[in-house]
């Protein structure tokens, strides 16, 4: 029997594998597709799945695919600037260029590559999942290739197969609709010397009545147009290269680059009613569903299977047994839910600014924008938009730094070396003292590590900043890097760890 199945070989898979495969669980994934897909459909990711990519060990090997996003320009009715989206400032909170764009083929090779080094992971490509059942000890699923059929069975089972998920309706979970549902023609240029000198050098919002459109600038010479589709029109005759060239004609012509894709979507805003069926959990795709105008479509996956393996793997390993673990386990659906709400709510209030279709009510907007900011655009880090978590397995303290994401400093090391607290302190459970704080006892959350940050550690000042503006002196961190509490003082620190430590139903003392 495997511990974990996965269903669907994506980038969310991916890393799903990776992250339990590393920790020696047994894993099997299955997936219809021979192989990565060969056109890019996610495009941007952020520093937050650049920390997950680096506890898989990837960091190096996706790099050279990878750029930073740069501004976004929202131009209003009449062409005029009425918003800017930015990165936060260096020192980079998290390690890492806060916003980025990247090729996903290549990418998605990456961490395969990096699957392929676990030999306990088993992936099965070119197959696919055509029943599932459970029972109280495991699931049960019917892998179909070739006309014949087998059964694989694991302990608990991943759903990570997409919009259309096959586990997902075989379950019965409805999908709620949030309230957004639009046509859209997707486009990827290769552009040539001569087009990219015609183009805008920022990322650019026309919110345009006539027709809302977005230009992203991508790595090297990839640039992506996001089209509004208007009503009469067909979606396939639009997706057509002859209309798409015509609707490209504004910026380019087809002197001027090469179409990589073009194909017309209906940008949804969906999100599962159950994420947990007894042993199946649904991530990526299968659970949500969201406009794209943020670029968090994949980030949402990434954080679902982060948040969901570290719980797994503490029930697997028999950290979290019994009431706990079950609790534990809820949790997963509890946050990434109301995670995913709240960002895709925040991602339609974009999508509102972008999409305004009357004239009179888009220049309303405009001048109540620039009237907001005086008249001067003032710049909008996109991480600003993304929330907090805020139920679930967190300390039952009120603190706007609990459900955060902890940053991650640049330490230097006992050889003076700087490195990246997680290369120093790992991945488990870990309490981040401030500089001059003493640990006050032992907890027995199991792997728990101190990271005592002395004041000379912490490089750019970035967790003292952190601890600074939270008026605290600790931060407790579960394994997915959010905060699960803070404290102002070495004993409640201690407490803190007491807290967590009972409700994983911990026992064992770690030193």
């Amino acid at each position: 029997m495997y511990d974990v199945a996965i269903v669907g070989y994506g980038p969310v898979g991916q890393v799903a594998a990776g992250l339990l495969g590393q920790r020696g669980f047994k894993v099997y994934v299955c997936e219809r597709m021979p192989d990565v897909h060969q056109i890019p459909r996610a495009i941007s990711l952020d520093h937050e799945i650049m920390r997950v990519f680096q506890q898989l060990g990837v960091v190096e090997a996706v790099e050279p695919y990878i750029e930073p996003f740069t501004n976004s320009e929202y131009l209003g009715a009449d062409g005029q600037l009425i918003r800017r989206m930015t990165m936060v400032a260096p020192p980079y909170p998290q390690g890492y260029t806060p916003s980025m764009v990247f090729t996903q083929p290549p990418v998605e090779r990456a961490l395969r590559a990096r699957v392929a080094q676990l030999p306990n992971v088993t992936v099965d490509l070119g197959v696919e999942m055509v029943a599932l059942a459970q029972d109280p000890e495991g699931v049960m699923l019917q892998i179909g290739s070739g006309g014949q059929a087998r059964t694989v069975r694991a302990r608990y089972c991943m759903a990570c197969d997409g919009g259309s998920s096959g586990v997902r309706t075989q379950l019965g979970i409805e999908m709620q609709d949030l309230d957004f549902d639009e046509p859209w023609l997707v486009v990827d240029v290769l552009v040539n010397e001569r087009g990219l000198a015609k183009l805008p050098k920022v990322s650019v919002q026309y919110c345009e009545p006539q027709r809302p459109c977005t230009l992203v600038i991508g790595p090297k010479n990839h640039r992506r147009w996001e089209i509004s589709i208007l009503p009469g029109e067909d979606p396939a005759q639009v997706a057509t290269a002859e209309h798409t060239w015509q609707l490209l004609s504004r910026w380019l012509t087809p002197d001027d680059g090469q179409l990589w894709r073009q194909a017309s979507y209906r940008f949804h805003a969906l999100v599962a009613q159950q994420w947990r069926h007894g042993r199946v959990f649904l991530a990526g795709d299968a659970a949500h569903m969201q406009p794209p105008f943020l670029g968090q479509g994949m980030c949402q996956g990434v954080r679902d299977v982060a948040n969901l393996s570290w719980k797994l793997a503490a029930v697997l390993q028999g950290e979290v047994r019994g009431d706990a673990g079950e609790a534990l386990l809820d949790s997963y659906g509890t946050e990434r839910r109301a995670h995913v709400r709240e960002l895709t709510s925040r991602i339609k209030g974009v999508g509102v600014v972008i999409c305004e279709r009357d004239v009179a009510k888009a220049r309303a907007r405009d001048a109540r924008l620039l009237e907001e900011c005086a008249g001067q655009v003032q710049d909008t880090p996109r991480q600003d938009i993304l929330p907090r978590l805020e139920d679930g397995f967190l300390s039952g303290q009120a603190s706007a730094a609990r459900g955060g994401l902890f940053p991650q400093p640049w330490l230097t090391g006992a050889a003076g070396a700087r490195q990246r607290m997680d290369e120093l302190a790992g991945h488990g459970w870990r309490l981040v003292l401030a500089p001059g704080v003493e640990r006050a006892g032992d907890a027995s959350i199991p792997g728990l590590t101190v990271v005592a940050l002395g004041s000379a550690d912490d490089v750019e000042g970035v967790a003292a900043h952190w601890f600074q503006r939270h008026g605290c002196v600790a931060a407790l961190l579960r394994p997915d890097n959010y905060v699960y509490g803070v404290a102002g003082t070495a004993a409640e620190a201690a407490a803190l760890c007491e807290e967590a430590a009972a409700a994983l139903g911990a026992s064992a003392c770690i030193a």
